[in-house]
Protein backbone atom coordinates (compact mmCIF):
# COMPACT_ATOMS: atom_id res chain seq x y z
CA UNK A 1 0.00 0.00 0.00
CA UNK A 2 1.11 3.52 -0.92
CA UNK A 3 1.91 6.02 1.50
CA UNK A 4 1.94 9.42 2.37
CA UNK A 5 3.84 11.55 4.81
CA UNK A 6 3.05 14.41 6.64
CA UNK A 7 5.67 16.73 7.14
CA UNK A 8 6.33 20.91 8.21
CA UNK A 9 8.04 22.70 10.54
CA UNK A 10 7.45 22.14 14.61
CA UNK A 11 3.81 23.42 15.75
CA UNK A 12 2.18 24.34 11.96
CA UNK A 13 -0.86 21.68 12.47
CA UNK A 14 0.62 18.34 11.15
CA UNK A 15 -0.58 16.16 14.06
CA UNK A 16 -4.03 17.82 14.34
CA UNK A 17 -4.44 16.94 10.47
CA UNK A 18 -3.58 13.28 11.06
CA UNK A 19 -5.93 13.03 13.83
CA UNK A 20 -8.12 14.55 11.50
CA UNK A 21 -7.72 12.67 8.71
CA UNK A 22 -7.61 9.09 10.54
CA UNK A 23 -10.29 9.92 12.44
CA UNK A 24 -8.80 9.22 15.77
CA UNK A 25 -6.61 11.03 18.50
CA UNK A 26 -4.10 8.91 17.70
CA UNK A 27 -1.19 11.72 17.72
CA UNK A 28 0.45 14.02 20.25
CA UNK A 29 -0.91 17.48 19.23
CA UNK A 30 0.74 20.17 21.55
CA UNK A 31 1.99 23.35 21.56
CA UNK A 32 5.60 22.66 21.84
CA UNK A 33 8.34 21.75 19.25
CA UNK A 34 9.13 18.25 18.84
CA UNK A 35 5.54 16.30 20.42
CA UNK A 36 6.00 13.96 17.72
CA UNK A 37 8.89 11.63 17.54
CA UNK A 38 8.01 8.80 16.52
CA UNK A 39 5.95 8.28 13.48
CA UNK A 40 2.00 7.94 13.92
CA UNK A 41 0.62 5.37 10.84
CA UNK A 42 -3.01 5.58 10.54
CA UNK A 43 -5.44 3.92 7.75
CA UNK A 44 -7.41 6.31 5.66
CA UNK A 45 -10.71 5.92 3.57
CA UNK A 46 -11.22 7.86 0.36
CA UNK A 47 -14.33 9.80 0.01
CA UNK A 48 -16.05 9.17 -3.01
CA UNK A 49 -19.44 10.45 -3.40
CA UNK A 50 -19.88 7.76 -6.22
CA UNK A 51 -20.36 4.87 -4.05
CA UNK A 52 -23.32 6.11 -2.33
CA UNK A 53 -25.15 6.54 -5.66
CA UNK A 54 -24.22 3.00 -6.52
CA UNK A 55 -25.47 1.53 -3.34
CA UNK A 56 -28.83 3.22 -3.85
CA UNK A 57 -28.91 1.72 -7.39
CA UNK A 58 -27.76 -1.52 -7.10
CA UNK A 59 -29.36 -1.19 -3.13
CA UNK A 60 -26.47 -2.96 -1.05
CA UNK A 61 -26.10 -3.51 1.93
CA UNK A 62 -22.56 -1.40 2.62
CA UNK A 63 -20.12 0.52 1.23
CA UNK A 64 -16.57 -0.47 1.21
CA UNK A 65 -14.40 2.55 0.17
CA UNK A 66 -10.44 2.45 -0.86
CA UNK A 67 -7.78 3.39 1.72
CA UNK A 68 -4.46 5.03 1.56
CA UNK A 69 -2.07 5.04 4.41
CA UNK A 70 -0.79 8.68 6.03
CA UNK A 71 2.15 8.84 8.71
CA UNK A 72 3.10 11.78 10.57
CA UNK A 73 5.96 12.41 10.42
CA UNK A 74 8.30 14.53 13.18
CA UNK A 75 8.61 18.28 13.06
CA UNK A 76 11.75 19.56 11.02
CA UNK A 77 14.11 22.22 11.62
CA UNK A 78 16.87 24.47 9.61
CA UNK A 79 19.86 22.37 10.17
CA UNK A 80 18.17 18.81 9.88
CA UNK A 81 20.06 17.10 7.16
CA UNK A 82 23.38 17.77 9.88
CA UNK A 83 21.25 15.99 12.32
CA UNK A 84 19.81 19.28 14.22
CA UNK A 85 16.57 18.73 16.45
CA UNK A 86 14.97 15.36 15.05
CA UNK A 87 16.66 15.53 11.91
CA UNK A 88 18.12 12.32 10.72
CA UNK A 89 14.62 10.57 12.23
CA UNK A 90 12.71 12.86 10.10
CA UNK A 91 14.96 12.51 6.82
CA UNK A 92 15.09 8.39 7.60
CA UNK A 93 10.54 8.43 7.52
CA UNK A 94 10.46 10.59 4.75
CA UNK A 95 12.65 7.92 2.45
CA UNK A 96 10.09 5.33 3.68
CA UNK A 97 6.68 7.43 2.07
CA UNK A 98 5.64 7.64 -1.67
CA UNK A 99 4.49 10.95 -1.34
CA UNK A 100 4.92 14.47 0.88
CA UNK A 101 2.13 16.60 1.63
CA UNK A 102 3.40 19.29 3.44
CA UNK A 103 1.45 21.46 6.21
CA UNK A 104 1.95 25.10 5.98
CA UNK A 105 0.85 27.62 8.91
CA UNK A 106 -1.51 30.10 7.01
CA UNK A 107 -3.03 31.91 10.29
CA UNK A 108 -1.87 34.27 12.86
CA UNK A 109 -2.25 33.10 16.84
CA UNK A 110 0.17 34.55 19.55
CA UNK A 111 -1.28 31.67 21.95
CA UNK A 112 0.36 28.95 19.21
CA UNK A 113 4.14 28.78 19.20
CA UNK A 114 5.54 29.50 15.57
CA UNK A 115 9.47 27.61 15.83
CA UNK A 116 10.93 31.07 13.96
CA UNK A 117 9.19 33.15 16.02
CA UNK A 118 6.74 35.04 13.16
CA UNK A 119 4.03 33.30 10.09
CA UNK A 120 5.46 32.88 6.50
CA UNK A 121 4.94 30.07 4.67
CA UNK A 122 6.87 31.08 1.72
CA UNK A 123 9.83 31.04 4.49
CA UNK A 124 8.78 28.11 6.10
CA UNK A 125 8.62 25.85 2.67
CA UNK A 126 12.31 27.02 1.56
CA UNK A 127 13.25 25.66 5.55
CA UNK A 128 11.74 21.86 4.39
CA UNK A 129 12.89 22.05 0.53
CA UNK A 130 16.85 23.41 1.54
CA UNK A 131 16.81 20.28 3.99
CA UNK A 132 15.69 18.28 1.46
CA UNK A 133 17.45 19.31 -0.96
CA UNK A 134 21.02 19.57 1.06
CA UNK A 135 20.35 15.81 2.37
CA UNK A 136 20.06 14.76 -1.36
CA UNK A 137 23.13 16.39 -2.11
CA UNK A 138 25.38 13.99 0.11
CA UNK A 139 23.63 11.43 -1.25
CA UNK A 140 23.93 11.92 -4.89
CA UNK A 141 27.62 13.03 -4.00
CA UNK A 142 27.88 9.30 -2.21
CA UNK A 143 26.25 7.50 -5.16
CA UNK A 144 28.58 9.66 -7.65
CA UNK A 145 32.10 8.43 -5.78
CA UNK A 146 30.64 5.38 -5.22
CA UNK A 147 29.93 4.92 -9.63
CA UNK A 148 33.84 6.20 -10.86
CA UNK A 149 35.60 2.88 -10.64
CA UNK A 150 32.84 0.92 -12.23
CA UNK A 151 31.96 3.89 -14.68
CA UNK A 152 36.16 3.68 -15.82
CA UNK A 153 35.97 0.20 -16.22
CA UNK A 154 32.88 0.60 -18.52
CA UNK A 155 30.36 -0.82 -16.66
CA UNK A 156 27.10 0.50 -18.47
CA UNK A 157 24.71 1.39 -15.73
CA UNK A 158 27.38 3.27 -13.69
CA UNK A 159 28.25 5.51 -16.80
CA UNK A 160 24.28 6.00 -17.51
CA UNK A 161 24.02 6.48 -13.81
CA UNK A 162 27.09 9.45 -14.00
CA UNK A 163 25.72 11.22 -16.64
CA UNK A 164 22.22 11.71 -14.30
CA UNK A 165 24.12 12.62 -11.31
CA UNK A 166 26.28 15.49 -13.78
CA UNK A 167 22.89 16.39 -14.46
CA UNK A 168 21.48 16.37 -11.24
CA UNK A 169 24.23 18.00 -8.92
CA UNK A 170 24.12 21.45 -10.36
CA UNK A 171 20.80 21.27 -10.14
CA UNK A 172 20.85 20.45 -6.50
CA UNK A 173 23.21 22.89 -5.49
CA UNK A 174 21.20 25.72 -6.76
CA UNK A 175 18.42 24.73 -4.68
CA UNK A 176 15.90 22.78 -6.72
CA UNK A 177 14.63 19.76 -5.98
CA UNK A 178 15.34 16.62 -8.30
CA UNK A 179 12.06 16.06 -9.41
CA UNK A 180 12.22 19.71 -11.27
CA UNK A 181 15.00 18.71 -13.68
CA UNK A 182 14.07 17.94 -17.10
CA UNK A 183 14.97 14.79 -18.10
CA UNK A 184 14.31 12.20 -20.54
CA UNK A 185 11.71 8.80 -19.45
CA UNK A 186 14.68 6.48 -19.47
CA UNK A 187 16.50 9.69 -16.91
CA UNK A 188 13.54 9.50 -14.85
CA UNK A 189 13.12 5.76 -14.20
CA UNK A 190 17.19 5.89 -13.81
CA UNK A 191 16.39 8.95 -10.79
CA UNK A 192 13.58 6.81 -8.97
CA UNK A 193 16.42 4.14 -8.19
CA UNK A 194 18.66 6.42 -6.25
CA UNK A 195 15.58 7.15 -3.79
CA UNK A 196 15.70 10.80 -3.16
CA UNK A 197 14.03 12.59 -0.98
CA UNK A 198 12.93 15.49 -3.41
CA UNK A 199 11.89 13.63 -6.09
CA UNK A 200 9.14 12.25 -3.97
CA UNK A 201 5.69 14.17 -5.66
CA UNK A 202 4.46 17.00 -3.42
CA UNK A 203 1.36 18.71 -2.05
CA UNK A 204 0.74 21.53 0.25
CA UNK A 205 -1.74 21.80 2.92
CA UNK A 206 -2.55 25.26 4.00
CA UNK A 207 -3.24 25.42 7.60
CA UNK A 208 -6.14 28.27 8.10
CA UNK A 209 -7.95 29.63 11.08
CA UNK A 210 -11.15 28.91 11.84
CA UNK A 211 -13.14 31.89 10.51
CA UNK A 212 -11.02 31.59 7.30
CA UNK A 213 -11.66 28.40 6.17
CA UNK A 214 -14.90 29.77 3.88
CA UNK A 215 -13.29 32.98 2.10
CA UNK A 216 -9.58 30.63 1.82
CA UNK A 217 -8.99 31.87 -1.28
CA UNK A 218 -9.13 35.26 -0.02
CA UNK A 219 -6.13 34.52 3.07
CA UNK A 220 -2.95 36.23 1.48
CA UNK A 221 -0.81 32.95 3.18
CA UNK A 222 -2.59 30.56 0.81
CA UNK A 223 -2.24 33.27 -1.98
CA UNK A 224 1.25 32.90 -1.75
CA UNK A 225 1.41 29.18 -1.41
CA UNK A 226 -0.64 28.68 -4.17
CA UNK A 227 1.89 30.55 -6.33
CA UNK A 228 4.85 28.79 -4.83
CA UNK A 229 3.02 25.42 -5.99
CA UNK A 230 2.50 26.43 -8.93
CA UNK A 231 5.35 28.23 -10.37
CA UNK A 232 7.79 25.46 -8.39
CA UNK A 233 6.44 22.60 -8.14
CA UNK A 234 3.45 22.26 -10.58
CA UNK A 235 1.64 20.90 -8.18
CA UNK A 236 -1.44 21.87 -5.72
CA UNK A 237 -2.06 23.57 -2.38
CA UNK A 238 -5.65 22.27 -0.77
CA UNK A 239 -7.22 24.85 2.18
CA UNK A 240 -7.58 23.30 5.48
CA UNK A 241 -8.56 23.76 9.32
CA UNK A 242 -6.64 21.72 11.16
CA UNK A 243 -8.25 22.52 14.47
CA UNK A 244 -12.02 22.17 13.02
CA UNK A 245 -11.29 18.81 11.08
CA UNK A 246 -10.13 17.51 14.27
CA UNK A 247 -13.61 18.94 15.93
CA UNK A 248 -15.17 16.98 13.14
CA UNK A 249 -14.17 13.83 14.77
CA UNK A 250 -16.31 13.72 17.78
CA UNK A 251 -19.42 14.50 15.42
CA UNK A 252 -21.87 12.48 13.96
CA UNK A 253 -22.03 12.69 10.32
CA UNK A 254 -25.35 14.84 10.23
CA UNK A 255 -23.85 17.09 12.88
CA UNK A 256 -20.21 17.51 11.05
CA UNK A 257 -22.27 18.32 8.07
CA UNK A 258 -24.48 21.04 10.19
CA UNK A 259 -21.27 22.47 11.45
CA UNK A 260 -19.55 22.62 8.44
CA UNK A 261 -22.63 24.39 6.89
CA UNK A 262 -22.78 27.10 9.49
CA UNK A 263 -18.93 28.18 9.02
CA UNK A 264 -20.28 28.61 5.21
CA UNK A 265 -18.36 25.30 3.81
CA UNK A 266 -20.34 22.14 1.95
CA UNK A 267 -17.00 19.99 2.33
CA UNK A 268 -14.31 18.89 4.85
CA UNK A 269 -10.93 20.52 3.59
CA UNK A 270 -9.52 17.27 4.39
CA UNK A 271 -11.73 15.41 2.29
CA UNK A 272 -10.40 17.14 -0.99
CA UNK A 273 -6.51 16.73 0.65
CA UNK A 274 -7.45 12.96 0.92
CA UNK A 275 -8.53 12.53 -2.92
CA UNK A 276 -6.02 15.00 -4.19
CA UNK A 277 -3.20 12.89 -1.97
CA UNK A 278 -4.77 10.15 -3.84
CA UNK A 279 -4.25 11.09 -7.61
CA UNK A 280 -1.21 12.76 -6.46
CA UNK A 281 0.16 9.29 -5.70
CA UNK A 282 -0.94 8.51 -9.10
CA UNK A 283 -4.12 6.18 -7.87
CA UNK A 284 -7.66 5.40 -9.77
CA UNK A 285 -10.53 4.15 -8.76
CA UNK A 286 -12.86 1.69 -10.54
CA UNK A 287 -16.29 0.29 -8.71
CA UNK A 288 -17.84 -2.80 -8.28
CA UNK A 289 -21.95 -2.74 -6.90
CA UNK A 290 -24.17 -5.37 -5.94
CA UNK A 291 -26.71 -6.39 -3.50
CA UNK A 292 -24.30 -7.27 -1.08
CA UNK A 293 -21.56 -4.20 -1.42
CA UNK A 294 -20.45 -1.47 -3.63
CA UNK A 295 -16.71 -1.69 -3.28
CA UNK A 296 -14.19 1.28 -4.71
CA UNK A 297 -10.84 -0.74 -5.91
CA UNK A 298 -7.73 1.18 -5.80
CA UNK A 299 -5.29 0.99 -9.25
CA UNK A 300 -2.78 2.69 -10.75
CA UNK A 301 -3.13 5.16 -13.42
CA UNK A 302 -2.42 3.27 -17.26
CA UNK A 303 -3.64 -0.05 -15.82
CA UNK A 304 -5.31 -2.55 -17.84
CA UNK A 305 -8.39 -5.21 -17.61
CA UNK A 306 -6.32 -7.53 -16.15
CA UNK A 307 -4.26 -5.53 -13.87
CA UNK A 308 -8.03 -4.12 -12.51
CA UNK A 309 -8.77 -7.29 -11.86
CA UNK A 310 -5.93 -8.82 -10.55
CA UNK A 311 -6.67 -6.71 -7.64
CA UNK A 312 -9.93 -8.01 -6.28
CA UNK A 313 -8.23 -11.47 -6.94
CA UNK A 314 -4.94 -12.99 -8.79
CA UNK A 315 -7.02 -15.75 -10.34
CA UNK A 316 -9.25 -12.91 -12.01
CA UNK A 317 -5.86 -11.97 -13.73
CA UNK A 318 -4.49 -14.88 -15.18
CA UNK A 319 -8.23 -16.04 -16.28
CA UNK A 320 -8.85 -12.74 -17.69
CA UNK A 321 -11.79 -12.92 -20.57
CA UNK A 322 -12.96 -9.49 -20.82
CA UNK A 323 -14.23 -6.76 -18.81
CA UNK A 324 -18.05 -5.79 -18.79
CA UNK A 325 -17.63 -1.85 -18.34
CA UNK A 326 -20.16 1.31 -18.00
CA UNK A 327 -18.60 4.65 -17.31
CA UNK A 328 -20.55 5.72 -13.72
CA UNK A 329 -21.77 8.94 -15.24
CA UNK A 330 -23.68 7.02 -17.84
CA UNK A 331 -24.97 4.22 -15.44
CA UNK A 332 -26.28 6.98 -13.62
CA UNK A 333 -28.18 8.83 -16.45
CA UNK A 334 -29.67 6.01 -17.47
CA UNK A 335 -30.60 4.89 -13.82
CA UNK A 336 -29.93 0.78 -13.61
CA UNK A 337 -27.84 -1.68 -15.18
CA UNK A 338 -30.11 -2.81 -17.44
CA UNK A 339 -31.11 0.65 -19.19
CA UNK A 340 -27.14 0.97 -19.28
CA UNK A 341 -27.58 -1.73 -21.43
CA UNK A 342 -30.27 -1.13 -23.63
CA UNK A 343 -29.06 2.33 -24.06
CA UNK A 344 -25.71 0.79 -25.67
CA UNK A 345 -23.50 2.46 -22.56
CA UNK A 346 -22.40 -1.09 -21.41
CA UNK A 347 -19.71 -2.45 -23.24
CA UNK A 348 -16.73 -5.02 -23.69
CA UNK A 349 -13.42 -4.42 -23.50
CA UNK A 350 -10.60 -6.87 -23.52
CA UNK A 351 -7.26 -7.10 -22.40
CA UNK A 352 -5.45 -3.79 -23.49
CA UNK A 353 -8.08 -1.68 -22.09
CA UNK A 354 -6.85 1.12 -19.85
CA UNK A 355 -9.21 1.32 -17.06
CA UNK A 356 -10.66 4.38 -16.57
CA UNK A 357 -11.28 6.57 -12.91
CA UNK A 358 -15.09 5.91 -12.28
CA UNK A 359 -15.65 2.81 -14.25
CA UNK A 360 -18.18 0.26 -13.09
CA UNK A 361 -17.32 -3.01 -13.75
CA UNK A 362 -17.60 -6.77 -14.10
CA UNK A 363 -15.10 -9.42 -15.06
CA UNK A 364 -15.08 -12.59 -16.91
CA UNK A 365 -12.53 -14.71 -16.13
CA UNK A 366 -11.81 -18.24 -16.01
CA UNK A 367 -9.35 -20.44 -14.22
Amino acid sequence: MLRAGIVGLPNVGKSTMFNAVTKTRKAMAANYPFCTIDPNVGMVTVPDARQEVLAKIFGSKKIVPAIIEFVDIAGLVKGASQGEGLGNQFLTHIREVDAIIQVVRCFEDENVHHVSGTVDPLRDIEVIVTELVLSDLVTAQKRLDKNTKSAKSGDKLALAENELLKKLLPHLNEGKMSNTLELGEDEKKLLKSFCLLTSKPTIFACNVAEGDLAQGDANPFVQKVREYAKTHLDTQAVIISAQIECDLVDLSPEEATDYLKSLGVDESGVGSLIRAVYHLLGLRTYLTAGPEESRAWTIHEGDKGPQAAGVIHSDFERGFIAAEVVAFDDLVKCGSMVKAREAGKWRIEGKEYVVKDGDVIEFRFNV
